[in-house]
């Protein structure tokens, strides 16, 4: 019993150690101790120690109260489980953005914040229980390979790959760069099968998208080549992320750029300073945002003239599932009156998280540290009491409010997402599958997604009925899901032209006002 008792007081010193808590305020040595104490010094000494005191006790309940756990419940219990369990409890307290990241979650997190990992480069979803690919990333191995949307992954490394489930699919296909993995392949449209050897690379994950791609499967960011407007999505911000708009906005700006939409409907945020410096490319001078914390002085972020993109109008979409370092470049934008922000209200996020290591970088705490402030020194963050008549998030410029049906939004994921998927691998393409084959095979891969889950912002996402290699979509809490849509909006049918093609009535309000723009500077 007395090793498991020390076992535990090792835990309570452990705990108390960054707290700087010690058993007894000594002197140090040479120190030179005042004959007598001011009353102010000893009352303040006294209300210290009383402190202290009371943090022993609350450590020794939680000592007593695990060991109790540990020695006499009625099944054994996992101490490490016990460990995990009290951490989460602690943070259960907090926030939503507060959370304990396992040394099972690790490797998951990091790769969604570095929008990189160890692969072949494929998207893949499971259709009629057989493993398929929905579309390979443009220039990674899988696509060198000649792997195309449509595919049927019928063996990985001499196993099939009937009945398995999407998370061991994905836990095969990914692994250290410079390892191989062996496929067999039955390519769409019922092509000859064919076992390939593909050695895994280190995956970057685009977080910068066009509307279409080029005949070189690269993204084409000019959306209208007449009137030279633009179209830039964002789905995170990552480390790549500034490099990727950057080469973005340079390739626009050689074909003379006249007008911009900058797509941030559904991204859940990411790195502060991805946000900071992508608002400071659009923006020559001023405040970007202001940090507050607890126990940091207040610190503010300003724009640099060098490098900025201007002389054109811009439109900022966002929706309700536009958070955090989203709502930094809305808000930023919008304050200095550089874009017109369209679509929704935001989400709501106006905290920020910093990712501390434990157990030497196995596990890690990401904890809320501070909140973020607009230029105009308006809030975004959505408390749980905040009402609709509250101020919170980024709201759309007046006149240009435009909220899309429950309906409306699942149609539109399935189209952003269909849009995304590589129809063709004009790298290698097999010239006996004809084109318009694979293109329904693409297409039929893309029909099952139900749900947007883009915008969602915790790490342990799993789908049930599709998964990217990447896994780097994030994740609502069921707590933090929106309200269920209303019997009015689930009647409506999502827009179309008629002929049953989805219409983005928020991407065509963006371009009806910069058409509207160009026509004034015409004049």
């Amino acid at each position: 019993m007395t090793r498991w008792w020390a076992a535990w007081t090792l835990l309570i010193v452990a705990a108390l150690a960054p707290l700087g808590l010690r058993a007894e305020d000594k002197p140090a040595v040479g120190d030179k101790q005042p004959a007598k104490a001011a009353p102010a010094a000893a009352d303040a000494k006294a209300d210290k120690k009383l402190g202290e005191s009371e943090y022993y006790e609350l450590y020794r309940i939680l000592a007593e109260t695990m060991f109790q756990v540990e020695q006499n419940y009625v099944k054994e219990v996992d101490r490490r489980e016990l460990i995990e369990a009290a951490i989460r409890g602690v943070l259960d307290k907090l926030d939503p953005y507060s959370n304990y990241i396992s040394p099972e979650e690790i490797n998951r997190f990091k790769t969604s914040v570095e929008s990189q990992f160890g692969g072949i480069g494929i998207q893949v979803t499971m259709e009629g229980g057989q493993l398929k690919v929905l579309s390979p990333l443009v220039g990674s191995p899988a696509y060198r390979a000649g792997l195309n949307a449509g595919d049927s992954i019928l063996e990985i490394n001499g196993k099939s790959s009937a009945g398995i489930t999407m998370d061991e699919a994905v836990k095969q296909l990914k692994g250290e760069a410079g390892t191989e993995v062996r496929l067999t392949i039955g390519h769409a449209g019922g092509g000859k099968r064919e076992k390939v050897n593909i050695r895994r690379e280190m995956i970057r994950v685009e977080t910068v998208l066009g509307d279409r791609r080029d005949d070189h499967d690269q993204w084409d960011y000019m959306y209208d080549p007449q009137q030279r407007i633009g179209y830039i999505r964002i789905t995170a911000f990552s480390r790549e992320t500034v490099q990727e708009v950057e080469r973005a906005l340079d390739q626009l700006k050689k074909r003379h750029v006249r007008g911009l939409v900058l797509d941030l409907r559904f991204n859940p945020g990411g790195l502060l300073k991805a946000a900071t410096d992508i608002a400071d490319l659009f923006v020559a001078d001023g405040l970007i945002v202001t940090t507050r914390g607890r126990n940091t002085a207040p610190r503010e972020v300003h724009a640099h003239k060098d490098g900025t993109y201007d002389g054109f109008p811009m439109v900022v979409l966002v929706n309700r599932y536009s958070a955090s370092a989203s709502e930094i470049v809305s808000a930023c934008l919008q304050d200095h009156h550089r874009a017109v922000v369209m679509g929704e209200r935001t989400w709501g996020k106006g905290s920020v998280q910093n990712v501390i290591d434990l157990e030497g970088g196995k596990s890690a705490l990401k904890l809320t540290t501070a909140s973020y402030w607009r230029p105009s020194g308006k809030n975004i963050h959505r408390f749980p009491e905040a009402k609709e008549s509250d101020e919170w998030g980024v709201l759309p410029d007046k006149g240009y409010d435009l909220k899309l049906s429950d309906t409306e939004l699942n149609s539109l994921v399935a189209y952003r997402r269909q849009r995304d998927i590589l129809l063709v691998n004009h790298h290698q393409a097999d010239d006996d599958e004809p084109a318009d084959k694979a293109k329904d095979d693409a297409k039929d891969a893309a029909a099952d997604e139900k749900k947007p889950d883009d915008a969602k912002k915790s790490t342990d996402d799993k789908e049930a009925d599709k998964k990217s290699e990447t896994e780097t979509k994030p994740a609502v809490k069921e707590a933090e899901k929106p309200a269920t849509k209303k019997p009015a909006e689930a009647a409506q049918k999502p827009a179309s032209d008629g002929g049953g093609k989805f219409i983005d009535r928020q991407l065509e309000k963006a371009l009806g006002y910069l058409s509207d723009e160009l026509a004034k500077v015409d004049k």
